[in-house]
């Protein structure tokens, strides 16, 4: 089956079917190239999706990824990171082995394609300049046997006239033999270039043209094996990938698989455990005997002092829920109001205050209101550093529950150790070099390195000073010293040569989960002692020193959190100004200190003392 034989006469379609194969050609070259751009649009989304969830450096989230099942997703991430390199090795190696092999081809197809079909096409000619030289010797001999008949005829009718000379006879038996000699002659020359022409035609059909078609059909054929072969590599492209893509596949199931659910849970309890006990039983209050109270009895003043044996809670239980109220009523004392102060009274008498005392007649909250707004609230329990404008964490870290604190405390620990070792490291490193410098002075100065040394064992020093610090609160939280030592104490370099004030309880101090002030003394003691733990965090922090005095100029009674109450003409202690909220704070001894409205007051600075003047 021969092209040169079959199709000898479709030179034009061959020609249209070549060139629709170079197209198709074309054609499948920009397929692959689109799907090289897919792949790498796919790869460059996968590629921003994965870094779209990664934990941010120095972020909470990062903290957050220490569960079995977000680290599970993080390598779920990196796998997508890897797939999405497996897409771009598709698209690279398609482009490098299909794409430029094909565009390459596709020029010397092109090539060979025009080349062939210019030999073909010069066949034609030949044998057309052929035909048309046949078809004029047969034309010139056609016309030379016209003319000699005609010039035959001439003569016999001269000869058979009797009346025409013998001359004009004799001319026309010349002319009659001249255009015979001029046909044969013609006939001759037809006759030469019709055996000529058959003989190239011959050549054309049989010889020429089906070896430009054979050629031209080879040629076809090679392009039609070459896309076989293209999408061969095509798929093996694709093929070579699927191993690392299925190790991808594999580590996600391998980091699904790897997720621990109690190992997750401990974490849980391990980040918000407190080390705080549950609260103890509230005891039954019996509201069926007379109270038997007086108005002054039942007044706020009086309710601190003389109401106080009318209590008929337990002291053990109330000292498992005191020290949450206790702290949390002593950052009020200390905490600026999240309010605008209100205006001064129109006269000093308390009943012109808008902010006065309740009526003693005023109905008192229920006790299971009460106790449910103090379970559902949230325990704030920090140290008077956290308490000053600006909230900084404490160093101590005295503002967390004790488990956290604990886990805290031992993470510094464990960090100031790295830079002690590390520190040490850089000491071995130059004392080396020393001695070398000392053995061999060319190579540098060994006193030069004496300023490097000493700052480093200073460093050394500073870090081992604060490790141990850290480690004595680290005691103190795990039990293993019962308070904090001098020492530690004149480590931190948050306490003086005197024992640090106690803090006393103030109002607020007595507020019970009910809204009665009915705390007696000897269970203030008691609660104290049960909360050693959390007084301690007040411990280590100096008062602020008075920077004036004031007197108040109206009653105000302090009922939100973190004001103070002062009576009219009462003389108090400046400990800060008015910072634009309208809000001073004021102490009135060691323990009692809050906001009043600064239109209430009369300040006094005393400039020359201040920031020295210490109450203590």
């Amino acid at each position: 089956m021969s092209w040169g034989t079959e199709l000898w006469d479709q030179f034009d379609n061959l020609e249209k079917h070549t060139q629709w194969g170079i197209d198709t050609l074309e054609k499948c070259i920009k397929f692959v190239k689109e799907r090289t751009e897919i792949e790498l649009s796919y790869a460059k989304q996968l590629r921003n999706l994965s870094k779209k969830y990664q934990p941010k450096k120095n972020s909470k989230e990062e903290e957050e990824y220490k569960y079995t099942s977000c680290k599970a997703f993080i390598s779920t991430l990196n796998e997508m990171n890897d797939y999405a390199g497996q897409h771009e090795v598709i698209s690279e190696n398609m482009a490098s082995q299909i794409i430029v092999d094909l565009a390459r081809y596709v020029q010397e197809l092109k090539q060979e394609r025009k080349s062939n079909f210019h030999d073909g096409r010069k066949a034609q000619q030949h044998i057309e300049t052929c035909w048309k030289q046949l078809e004029s010797s047969k034309r010139r001999f056609e016309r030379d046997c016209k003319e000699a008949d005609r010039a035959q005829q001439y003569f016999e009718k001269m000869d058979a006239d009797i009346n025409v000379t013998k001359a004009d006879v004799e001319k026309a038996r010349q002319q009659a033999q001249i255009r015979h000699q001029m046909a044969e002659d013609s006939k001759a020359d037809y006759s030469s270039i019709l055996q000529k022409f058959n003989h190239e035609q011959h050549e054309y059909y049989h010889t020429h043209i089906p070896n430009i078609f054979q050629k031209i059909q080879e040629m076809e054929e090679r392009r039609i094996v070459r896309i076989g072969e293209s999408m061969k590599t095509y798929a093996e492209v694709d093929r070579q990938v699927i191993p690392i893509i299925g190790k991808c596949l594999d580590g996600i199931v391998k980091a699904a698989e790897s997720i621990d659910q109690k190992n997750d849970s401990q974490l849980v309890i391990e980040a918000y455990k407190s080390g705080f006990e549950p609260p103890g039983d509230i005891e039954f209050e019996d509201y069926t005997q007379p109270m038997k109270r007086t108005v002054s009895d039942n007044s706020l003043s009086n309710s601190r002092g003389e109401g106080k044996p009318d209590l008929k809670f337990g002291g053990k239980s109330k000292g498992k829920l005191w020290p949450f109220i206790k702290k949390n009523k002593l950052m009020s004392l200390l905490t600026s109001p999240h309010q605008p102060p209100p205006p001064p009274p129109a006269s000093a008498s308390p009943s012109a205050v808008p902010n006065g005392p309740q009526s003693p007649k005023q109905q008192k909250e229920p006790l299971s209101h009460r106790f449910n707004e103090f379970m559902t609230s949230k325990p704030k329990i920090h140290c008077f550093r956290s308490l000053k404008r600006g909230g900084a964490t404490p160093e101590d870290f005295s503002n967390l529950p004790p488990e956290q604190r604990r886990k805290k405390l031992q993470q510094k620990v464990d960090e100031l150790s790295k830079e002690i070792q590390k520190e040490m490291d850089q000491r071995d490193a130059i004392t080396k070099m020393k001695d070398v410098y000392l053995k061999n002075p060319q190579m540098g100065d060994p006193a030069s390195l004496d300023h490097k040394l000493a700052e480093v064992s200073q460093n050394i020093e500073k870090l081992r000073l604060e490790t141990q610090k850290f480690e004595a609160w680290l005691a103190e939280v795990e039990g293993r010293l019962p308070a904090r030592s001098e020492q530690a104490r004149r480590q931190s370099g948050l306490y003086d040569s005197q024992n640090p004030p106690t803090v006393n309880n103030c109002a607020q101090d007595r507020e019970s989960p009910d809204g009665s002030y009915t705390e007696e003394q000897s269970q203030e003691s008691e609660v104290k002692v049960l909360a050693t733990d959390f007084d301690d965090e007040f411990d280590d922090e100096e008062p602020l020193p008075a920077i004036g005095t004031c007197k108040a100029l109206y009653t105000f009674e302090g009922q939100n959190e973190g004001t103070i109450s002062v009576v009219e003409g009462e003389t108090l202690y400046v400990i800060e100004e008015d910072k634009g909220d309208g809000w001073t704070r004021i102490r009135r001894n060691e323990d009692e200190e809050g906001y009043v409205p600064t239109s209430y007051v009369e300040v006094c600075l005393d400039k020359n003392a201040k920031g020295a003047k210490t109450y203590i």
